[in-house]
């Protein structure tokens, strides 16, 4: 055989050599693939099944909604919203493309000349910034599926090397796949909806409103380079943590974007020196309205969603409550300019001095130190250093950076934990809640002054003594059971015998004096004296006080002695508001409620809410008690005739002040036709109030949040409260025409001076 012919048969050799070996790769390829999709012999990890592929899943937070529909807030672990194609900005979408994948519209999941150029340039010519030929669709397959953790449970994934081409494998798979199940636009969403941001951002919603303050349809062309840029890497690019990485990362997507003709010369020109300017807001539990209820309602929607079998953090429920978004506003804004003042009052009047006092006055000892062991830190400390008390306050008293909470705004500081332990303990509280009495709905929650640094909520968790604010549940049950509004009493002793030493009990009036006047409960109630309510409680007992309580909703443990009637056993604010509703509601009782309908994350609902009621009075009842309410704003002496006048010009209004013994509670309870509101302030421990009744009783501490609240409200003609009177009975059998003759027995004056006299509550 001549040399020719040899080098001729050698060649045809090689060819069908490297045919072979290259069909023989493709096969492998193949076989390959095919084993990874079915899993054999679980080498290589499950992959997505097909109803996940059609229904993939990503945690969704669950937003919640006021009753006017704005968004109140979310529970999430990732905090993610959806949206769809159709509400992306063009912007975004241009440089999505243009960026990370320009032949989007071309490929089904897999580019496989992206891959070549990949190919030739990376492992040929070594050129590291050839990228790493990935679609949006096979990038969208590694979040949704997490191919490189979850699905990588297979023997021969922590190979090195291996385990990365078998990840990849199925990012080719499950990509295939995702392109035969979704239209190219469901995808871009998908991605846009799925891609973490960073900042807690989850989502391009989340991240438009967190970086820009906007929403994914008003993006402009500056602001989505600045997020489809944070798709390379969302902590190297972050636009707050890395401005100088992101400012030149923004300005590479502009190029792709002005290299594929999305933007002009002239747009892009101007784009790249613009500076990116930020709206930056991480959302957090602490912050917007209605802080206090968000952290009430969670107990409620967890227990809720493992009742149903649903996920709160993940499963992107949609709750709509009671509560009104401009109520809510009105009512935090009132609690603010209030306390604020309140404050001012309470340090000016301690002067510098500890308030935590004992009942003769005298600073309390070792409160601050017993306060202090009932903190986390001081356990952390007693574990680590055993008895060592000393060392345990050498710690507790060594200075250390921390943020202050004050009402001129947060104060960076340096102070020991007995320090912040002082200061932080001589705030006053508050709670405040609204609600409309005819249906139930909480319009308005304020739990306290700060949720970020006091999170315990004094509306529905805290209890204290209500005082005088009591009352008028002791008068309701003395109606109900043939009393009248004009049945009269005289201001004397009412002496109860007792069980203990002394052997009885006579509760005395504010001023510490009887006027032995004649008059009626109606104006006992509305001067708020103690005989008179001491009277009633003598004539029907404790018993049927605590059990016309309970019918009106009132679920604290109440001890049925007289001193009840002063209001000894603690409640809530949430209670008394739901108890002084029913006397506007016709005698029925509504519990409060604050979830009217809770939806899955396609709107469709889950479950309707629908108000418990009872018919706790009579709707003569009902209304004599009103009747009994607006005393306070009417006659002389009444403790709520300090209201604005222009509140209750055209208007009536049912009132009662509360005020417990050394004035650690303030109380005030309003009453309209259209909502129910009730106040308390006080502070964080019993011991801690002011020492005097000028400054100490409810009609100074809590009755000027109701009254600002409800200017606001009556000023917003939106809500639709208006004043006016109440509903009256068509047949009421109740006398309640006897003013006239009990003004002229008791020969009262209408003089500033005599109402100033009476400005009081009663006091236990």
């Amino acid at each position: 055989m001549t040399s020719e012919k040899k080098k001729k048969s050698l060649l045809r050799k090689a060819i069908i050599a490297l045919w072979a070996i290259f069909l023989g790769g493709l096969v492998a390829i193949f076989i390959f693939i095919y084993s990874i999709s079915i899993n054999f012999n679980g080498w290589y990890g499950e992959l997505p099944s097909l109803k996940s592929l059609e229904n993939p899943k990503s945690d969704l937070s669950s937003v919640m909604y006021f009753a006017d529909n704005v968004e109140m807030g979310k529970y999430f672990r990732f905090n993610r919203s959806s949206i769809t194609f159709d509400e992306l900005s063009p912007n975004v979408v241009d440089a999505l493309i243009a960026t990370e994948d320009i032949r989007f519209t071309e490929h089904s999941g897999i580019d496989l000349r992206g891959l070549g150029r990949v190919f030739f340039k990376s492992v040929l010519m070594f050129d590291k910034s050839s990228g790493g030929g990935s679609t949006i669709t096979q990038q969208l397959a590694k979040i949704l599926f997490r191919t490189r953790s979850d699905l990588s449970n297979g023997s021969l994934n922590d190979v090195p090397g291996l385990g990365l081409v078998i990840a990849k494998m199925k990012e080719w798979i499950v990509a295939v796949k995702l392109e035969q199940s979704y239209t190219k636009k469901e995808i871009i969403a998908m991605y846009l909806n799925t891609f973490e941001f960073g900042s807690n951002a989850f989502g391009i919603k989340t991240a438009a409103k967190t970086f820009f303050n906007t929403t994914p349809d008003q993006l402009t062309k500056q602001q989505a380079a600045v997020l489809v840029g944070l798709c390379k890497n969302p902590n190297l690019f972050s636009p707050v943590y890395q401005p100088e990485n992101a400012f030149h990362r923004k300005n590479t997507v502009l190029a792709q974007m002005h290299k594929y003709g999305y933007i002009d010369d002239a747009a892009f020109d101007s784009l790249k020196t613009k500076p990116i300017e930020l709206d930056y807001d991480v959302q957090n539990q602490n912050d917007g309205l209605a802080t206090y209820f968000r952290g009430t309602i969670l107990w409620d929607l967890l227990a809720w969603s493992k009742e149903n079998g649903y996920d709160l953090y993940e499963d992107g429920l949609k709750i709509y409550t009671t509560i009104d978004s401009r109520m809510q506003k009105y009512a935090e804004e009132a609690v603010e300019k209030h306390m604020a003042y309140q404050q001012k009052l309470f340090d000016e009047h301690w002067a510098g001095k500890n308030p935590w006092r004992d009942e003769k006055g005298n600073e309390i000892k070792n409160f601050l130190i017993n306060e202090a062991k009932r903190t986390q830190y001081y356990r952390s400390l007693k574990k680590k250093y055993g008895n060592d008390e000393d060392e345990i306050l050498k710690k507790l008293n060594e200075p250390k950076p921390m943020t202050v909470f004050s009402w001129d705004g947060e104060i960076d500081t340096v102070m020991s934990t007995m320090d912040s332990i002082r200061y932080f303990k001589k705030f006053l509280h508050t709670g405040f809640m609204a609600m409309d009495p005819h249906n139930g709905h909480i319009k308005a929650w304020v739990g306290g002054i700060n949720y970020k640094y006091f999170k315990y909520d004094h509306v529905k968790q805290g209890r204290r003594q209500p005082g005088s604010t009591f009352k008028p549940l002791v008068y309701a049950a003395a109606i109900d059971n043939g009393y009248s509004p004009c049945y009269q009493i005289q201001d004397v002793p009412v002496t109860f015998e007792v069980v203990g030493d002394p052997p009885t009990w006579t509760p005395a009036n504010s001023t510490g004096q009887y006027t032995g006047e004649t008059m009626t409960i109606r104006q006992a109630m509305a001067r708020s004296l103690n005989s008179g309510t001491a009277y009633v409680m003598r004539k029907i007992g404790p018993e049927t006080v605590v059990n016309y309580a309970k019918r009106l909703g009132v679920e604290s443990p109440l001890e049925a002695v007289p001193s009840l009637c002063l209001g000894t056993s603690d409640v809530s604010v949430y209670e008394l508001v739901g108890a002084y509703s029913t006397f506007v509601n016709e005698g029925f009782y509504t519990k409060p409620f604050y979830i009217d309908r809770i939806e899955d994350k396609n709107g469709r609902v889950l479950q309707q809410f629908v108000p418990k009621t009872n018919e706790a009075l009579s709707s003569e009842t009902a209304y004599a008690m009103l009747y009994m309410l607006k005393g306070a704003t009417e006659i002389s002496g009444g403790t709520a005739l300090g209201l604005d006048r222009e509140l209750r010009v055209d208007n009536e209004i049912g009132a009662k002040t509360g005020t417990t013994q050394n004035y650690s509670d303030g109380w005030f309870m309003g009453v309209t036709k259209d909502l129910v509101a009730g106040a308390w302030v006080g502070g964080d421990d019993r011991s801690i109030h002011f020492r005097n009744i000028s400054l100490g009783q409810g009609a100074r501490m809590a009755m000027p949040i109701w009254e600002l609240f409800m200017e606001k409200v009556y000023a917003d003609e939106e809500l639709g409260i208006t004043k006016g009177e109440f509903k009256r009975p068509a047949n009421l059998s109740i006398q309640l025409n006897c003013e006239e003759y009990n003004m002229q027995q008791m020969n009262l004056s209408d003089s500033v001076e005599q109402v100033n006299q009476f400005d009081v509550d009663g006091i236990q």
